[in-house]
């Protein structure tokens, strides 16, 4: 489904936990396809996608053993879903479309490669009234 006003597409929940062996477990008993954890040393995180055939998908994110952007969270809960993904045509045409309509958009990481989707540009941004964003760019 593809938000006009903003030319976005939902695309994945964002789920930080320490654990990544118990976030597995409890999305395959839910019937998820999780596949194999990697580092994205750009945003030095570990990452595991997780996919189901009538569910939204989940990205676990974990933290590695340098600083990275999910030790605040995971400071604060041990597990959380703290970012929605979507995807745009662009990037940057979608965060003005979101400024125009009046929403303060303030970005938190400028858009970089992300490993677990092949190279594609993601960026992240914290939406006034709403939450943390990530916007994937189209393939």
């Amino acid at each position: 489904m593809t938000l006009d006003a903003f030319g976005l597409r939902f695309h994945h929940f964002g789920l930080a936990v320490r654990d990544v062996a118990a976030a597995t477990k409890v999305l395959d008993g839910l019937g998820y396809d999780c596949g194999d954890e990697i580092h994205d040393p750009l945003q030095e995180v570990r990452l595991v996608w997780c996919s189901h055939p009538a569910m939204p998908a989940v990205e676990i994110v974990a933290p590695t053993d340098r600083p990275g952007p999910v030790d605040n969270i995971l400071a604060q809960n041990a597990h959380a879903i703290y970012h929605l993904c979507f995807e745009a045509r662009d990037i940057a045409e979608s965060v003005a479309a979101i400024k125009s309509a009046g929403v303060r958009v303030l970005p938190v990481s400028d858009p970089k490669p992300a490993v677990l989707f092949a190279g594609r540009r993601v960026g992240f941004y914290q939406v006034k009234g709403f939450g943390l964003i990530e916007i994937l760019e189209d393939s």
